[in-house]
């Protein structure tokens, strides 16, 4: 497996649609975006976007696996892969929303991510369609900050 960093305009839209599924959001930041992604041979297996937010700050806006990828350090290994890059462009912090507690929220903390803030009834405000995942309507964004330089 290879990560590349890639033009936002041939970011991977059907991976993206998996962790947001809001085309029209997605084209809404994906002109600002750096976009990162993992290929298996010729295969695009995991994508990520990453959009600049402040002077020196940065918000993970999109990170998806394909389905029969997940869960086997692929985005771990990305999601590592984006921290070290724009840490290395000088970011003072690295956001990230998700709307998901449970396996979402330690996959990020075993990354540095620490719990800054829960955004209330984020999803019902922003999106048209209900976003539901396992089961359960996403009503409110909790938020995460990684700090740089980043510490034990």
């Amino acid at each position: 497996m290879t990560i590349d960093e890639i033009a936002a305009a041939d970011a991977p839209m059907d991976l993206l649609l998996l962790a947001d599924p809001s085309r029209e959001k997605i084209l809404g930041y994906l002109p600002r975006s750096r976009c990162f992604v993992v290929r298996d041979g010729e295969a695009v297996v995991g994508a990520c976007l990453v959009t600049p937010i402040g002077p020196r700050a940065h918000e993970l806006m999109n990170i998806a696996v394909a389905p029969q990828r997940q869960r086997a350090g692929v985005g771990a290994r990305l999601l590592r892969h984006v921290i070290d890059a724009v840490g290395q462009s000088g970011a003072e912090r690295l956001e990230v929303g998700t709307g998901a507690f449970g396996h979402p929220l330690a996959f990020y903390q075993r990354q540095g991510f620490r719990v800054t803030g829960v955004e209330r009834d984020f999803f019902l405000r922003h999106y048209d369609e209900p976003v539901i995942e396992s089961g359960m309507q996403h009503k409110d964004m909790l938020r995460l900050t990684l700090v740089y330089p980043i510490g034990p």
